[in-house]
């Protein structure tokens, strides 16, 4: 199956900003190449929730990031969460309320408070409700 990749920065970036959104979850979109799987830009977005259980991106900074990755030339490749206390596993609240079935969900945990994105990121397809991981490379 076809994985997600990213480069070293963007998941540093990722998690710097899912850090500093504690105690909420944070939220964000990736952009790059959908077709290769390798997202080059992280959108960080406002969870508009503000809640440590759950994330919505709010809809200006959707509008905003939807046209920044179009002006760009490029595409959405995932949509990006925290979960604060639990493992980087869609939820049944993230699979029922996934509405995007091409674009990768990118999950982050940080119930481990110092760990690298590799060990700490994950990355998801999710279908009809079903989740499928799918590998991530960092590099």
């Amino acid at each position: 199956m076809k994985g997600l990749g990213l480069p070293p920065s963007v998941a540093d970036e990722l998690m710097r900003h899912a850090r500093a959104e504690l105690p909420n979850e944070s939220c964000g979109i990736l952009s790059g190449s959908l077709g290769t799987g390798l997202a080059t830009r992280f959108h960080p977005a406002r969870n508009v929730e503000a809640s440590p259980l759950r994330y919505n991106v709010h809809p200006e900074d959707l509008v905003r990031i939807t046209f920044a990755i179009e002006d760009a030339g490029e595409e959405l490749v995932a949509i990006f969460h925290s979960h604060t206390h639990s493992a980087a596993v869609p939820s049944a609240t993230d699979r029922r309320t996934a509405m995007y079935p091409d674009p990768f969900y990118l999950l982050a945990s940080l119930s481990e408070a110092d760990a690298p994105p590799a060990r700490a990121l994950r990355a998801w397809r999710i279908y009809r409700g079903q989740a499928f991981e799918v590998p991530l490379t960092i590099g």
